[in-house]
C-alpha cells in the first residue's frame, strides 16, 4: 500500500480524492499497488468530511503529514508560494516524493525545488501544473527527448479564450464578455491574472525550461494581456483572414538563443490553433524528428486537473515499486541567452486614426521608411468627421524600429491616436 498525503481539499484536491476512491480499482492494477490518502492538510474539516474522509485523517498541522513515516507521497495543491514551497522542501528532505500543480510556484523558485529533489533522490512530478489534463509535461521530458525543440506555442488559459472567442463570434466589446464569463463562473472576480497574460506566462516559462533545456523564470517572459483587445480588431482580423489569439510563445533560434513572450497575436486562420475556442486550450510544439504535433484538451477544471495529479502519482508509485525513482530530474542543463523582445523580427497589425486628407498617408510612410519599417498592406476606411482609420499590415521588422517609428507618429498633427498594435504569429516568415 502507497499512502498519500494531501496538501488542500479545495476544488483539485477534491478531485482528487474522487478519483482516487472511483478508479481505485484500476489504479492499483496500473501502478501496481494500491493508493489511498492517509491524511489531508485542511483547514475546512467540512469540506472533507463531505467527501467521506474521516475526522481522524484530517489535520491543520503540516507536521502531522511530514514527520508521518508511512507516507511516501506528498501532494501539494493549496497553491502559491508559501507556504507550498516551505511544505514541499521539507517534504523531499524527509525524503519524500512530491506531486504539485502549483505552476505559480514552479515558475518562480523552480530552481530550488529541483536541486533538493536531486539532493534527497526524490520525485518531482508537476504535470498538472500547465493544462490541466493536457499531457505536455511527460511528453516534452520523456516521449519527445530524442527531438531539438524548435518551438512551442500555447493557448494556456481557458479564460482568455474563452473571452477573445466571445468577441469573435458576437462581434462584442472586451468589458461586456469579460461580466458574461464572470456571470458564468469562466473568470474570477479579479480576473487579473488571466487577463493581464501572467497567468500563461508562468506555464509557458515552465515549459520552455522543458524543451530547450535552460531556466526560464517568469522575469524572462514578456508580457501583454488581451485587455486592450477591441472588437474592431477582431472584425479588421477576420477580414484579412486572421483570428486573435493570446499566445504563450517559446522559440529557439540557430544561434542557441531563446525567446519566451505571451501576448495577442493575429494568427492564420488555417493554423491549428485557429480552431482552438472556448475554454480549451492547446500546446503546438515544433522539434526536429516529430516535426509538428498539437495537444488539445481542457486545461483546466476540477477532474481533468486531477486527471494529471493523478497519473504522476501512479508513475511515481512505479518508481517506486521498481526502486527506480528520480530517473527524471531536472532538465536545465544548459544556458542559454534570453532575447530581448526589442529584438524580436516578426509581422505587425497597426490600426491607427488620422486626418482623411491627401498626403497623410504619404507622410506616414515616409516615418516609417526612415525607420526600416516596410508596410505590405493598407486599409483606409473613412468616416464623416474628416478623419480616417488606417488598418496596416508590416513586413517582418525589428519591434525596436517599429516602435522609433510609432514613437515619431505619435507626436505628428495628422495622427490623432494609435490604437492598436498587435504582432503576427504563425505567417512561417517571423524570426526570434
Amino acid at each position: 500500500m502507497i499512502q498519500i498525503g494531501l496538501l488542500g481539499c479545495g476544488t483539485v484536491g477534491s478531485g482528487v480524492v474522487k478519483l482516487l476512491e472511483k478508479n481505485a480499482a484500476t489504479i492499483a492494477q496500473r501502478s501496481g499497488d494500491e493508493v489511498v490518502i492517509r491524511r489531508v492538510l485542511e483547514q475546512d474539516v467540512d469540506k472533507c468530511l463531505a467527501l467521506g474522509i474521516e475526522p481522524d485523517r484530517i489535520t491543520s498541522n503540516f507536521e502531522d503529514i511530514v514527520n508521518d513515516p508511512e507516507i511516501d507521497i506528498v501532494v501539494e495543491l493549496i497553491g502559491g508560494i508559501e507556504p507550498a514551497s516551505t511544505y514541499i522542501l521539507e517534504a523531499m528532505c524527509q525524503g519524500k516524493h512530491v506531486v504539485t500543480a502549483n505552476k505559480d510556484l514552479i515558475a518562480v523558485n523552480g530552481q530550488a525545488l529541483f536541486e533538493t529533489a536531486e539532493k534527497h533522490q526524490v520525485d518531482f512530478y508537476f504535470e498538472a501544473s500547465v493544462g490541466g489534463g493536457i499531457p505536455i509535461v511527460y511528453p516534452l521530458k520523456q516521449s519527445l527527448a530524442g527531438n531539438q525543440i524548435q518551438q512551442v506555442i500555447g493557448i494556456l488559459n481557458g479564460t482568455t479564450n474563452y473571452i477573445l472567442t466571445k468577441m469573435s463570434r458576437q462581434g462584442l466589446d472586451y468589458q461586456q464578455v469579460l461580466e458574461e464569463a464572470q456571470a458564468l463562473g469562466y473568470a474570477e472576480a479579479d480576473p487579473a491574472s488571466d487577463v493581464s497574460g501572467l497567468d500563461a506566462a508562468r506555464k509557458i516559462a515552465i515549459l520552455s525550461s522543458i524543451a530547450f533545456n535552460s531556466r526560464v523564470t517568469l522575469d524572462d517572459v514578456y508580457v501583454e494581456g488581451i485587455t486592450g483587445i477591441t472588437a474592431e480588431d477582431i472584425r479588421y482580423a477576420h477580414e484579412l483572414g486572421f483570428v486573435i489569439k493570446l499566445l504563450a510563445i517559446a522559440k529557439e533560434n540557430e544561434w542557441g538563443q531563446i525567446q519566451v513572450r505571451v501576448h495577442p497575436a493575429f494568427l492564420p486562420a488555417n493554423h491549428p490553433l485557429a480552431a482552438v475556442n472556448d475554454v480549451f486550450n492547446a500546446v503546438y510544439v515544433q522539434g526536429d524528428a516529430v516535426g509538428e504535433i498539437m495537444h488539445f484538451g481542457r486545461g483546466a477544471g476540477q477532474m481533468p486537473t486531477a486527471s494529471a495529479v493523478v497519473g504522476d502519482v501512479i508513475e511515481i508509485v512505479r518508481n517506486l515499486n521498481h526502486h527506480t525513482n528520480a530517473r527524471i530530474g531536472c532538465t536545465c542543463y544548459e544556458q542559454k541567452p534570453i532575447v530581448s523582445i526589442n529584438e524580436l523580427e516578426v509581422e505587425y497589425y497597426i490600426r491607427m486614426r488620422v486626418t482623411d486628407r491627401p498626403g497623410v498617408l504619404a507622410g506616414i510612410a515616409g516615418v516609417f521608411g526612415n525607420n526600416n519599417v516596410s508596410i505590405a498592406t493598407v486599409l483606409q476606411k473613412s468616416s464623416d468627421d474628416n478623419m480616417a482609420e488606417l488598418i496596416m499590415i508590416t513586413h517582418r521588422v525589428r519591434e525596436k524600429s517599429l516602435r522609433d517609428a510609432l514613437a515619431v507618429l505619435s507626436g505628428m498633427s495628422i495622427v490623432s491616436q494609435i490604437n492598436s498594435v498587435i504582432r503576427l504569429e504563425g505567417t512561417q516568415r517571423e524570426t526570434v
